[in-house]
């Protein structure tokens, strides 16, 4: 048995394998349930109710699709020009720090000014956090899965030290967290008296414009030559370390405004829980997307209702909400097999 690359790819295989990839999770998924001792459908029908049944579990599976949004376009992004960015846990936290650092009263600014000030300003911190890494592939060869990878833990313990010391607030009685941020720099909600906030918005706003740069602008064409073949790329004349930077650049940036909006938008202040590993199902949901911009949105509202849908589910049955875990890891394996099946066919010997 062998792989061989197949030379067209119709609407309809590209169509047909996400299809696919969804309907085997659903199935495995489902035996795990009949082990639990609990009816499939009746599981599966909980967990849609749950996060979309009413007003109040649709908010709740936009507001946990949000950083999904951010953290599934810097993958997406940073994957299709094969820069393998495994860190946008740490990119997240970095955004969250400048947020809490300028948001607290350092910048005595009306909402209108600081805002933007906050999102600049956590945009370019994200990114070069990611620019390290790059360097390092560029310049030394350096595998960049590794560097992104254990810098999410070099971060967390440095955010961990901040939370001890410089950032720790006063009247938290001793808890590790900063203080709240100034209500000039909090993105405001979307709908009075729930969690929904602007930062859903500000979400929505990234995935289109990073779509026209992926699909309509020149950086977008030539992030794709390098990441289908950087060698046949470099012979054309794009300048395929020069792209890689530009892809960090981005990447990192939106990344760390899921930190932001976490903090300013929901949260408030900034704890070493701020994150219960949105950096990593980023990855999924630029898989699930099949690191179509577009399609992240659609992604991380898939994941986030699952988690969120999962919770509601375990109160009302014996399944535990773990399931929701592995429906979504087992969803990155068969995406990830899908792909493989939709760009090369398995020729028998």
């Amino acid at each position: 048995m062998r792989l061989e690359p197949r030379e067209t790819q119709s609407a309809a295989m590209t169509l047909a394998y996400p299809v696919g990839a969804i309907a085997t999770t659903l199935v495995i998924a489902s035996i795990l349930v009949m082990l639990a001792g609990a009816s499939p459908f009746n599981v599966f029908w909980l967990v849609l109710k749950g996060a979309a049944g009413s007003q109040f579990a649709l908010i709740e599976t936009l507001t946990r699709a949000t950083p999904l949004i951010f953290t599934g376009l810097a993958v997406a992004v940073a994957f299709r020009a094969r820069l393998w960015n495994i860190g946008a846990e740490a990119q997240l936290y970095i955004g969250a720090v400048i947020t809490v650092v300028l948001g607290t009263g350092a910048l005595p600014l009306p909402s209108a000014i600081l805002i933007p000030v906050l999102t600049a300003s956590v945009l370019l911190g994200g990114a070069l956090v990611l620019l390290g890494p790059a360097f390092l592939k560029i310049q030394f060869g350096v595998d960049e899965v590794v560097t992104t990878l254990l810098l999410n833990f070099i971060v967390l313990l440095f955010v961990s030290m901040l939370l001890e010391g410089a950032l720790k607030d006063p009247m938290g009685l001793g808890w590790p967290q900063s203080k709240r941020v100034i209500a000039e720099a909090q993105l405001p909600r979307l709908i009075q008296g729930k969690r929904l906030h602007f930062g859903f918005i500000l979400a929505l706003a990234s995935a289109m414009i990073t779509w026209f740069i992926m699909k309509k602008s020149t950086l977008g064409y030539e992030m794709r030559a390098v990441g289908h073949n950087p060698q046949a790329a470099a012979f054309a004349g794009i300048p395929v370390n020069r792209v890689l930077i530009k892809t960090a650049l981005l990447s990192g940036g939106l990344a760390s405004l899921a930190g932001y909006s976490e903090v300013a938008g929901l949260k408030g202040n900034l704890t070493l829980d701020l994150s219960p590993g949105y950096g990593y199902t980023g990855i999924v949901v630029a898989m699930l997307a099949m690191l179509n911009p577009a399609g992240v949105v659609a992604a991380a509202i898939f994941v986030a209702g699952i988690f969120v849908g999962a919770d509601a589910m375990s109160r009302a049955t014996n399944v535990p909400s773990y399931i929701a875990e592995v429906m979504v890891a087992t969803a990155l394996l068969t995406m990830v097999t899908a792909i493989m099946l939709s760009r090369y066919r398995i020729k028998w010997r």
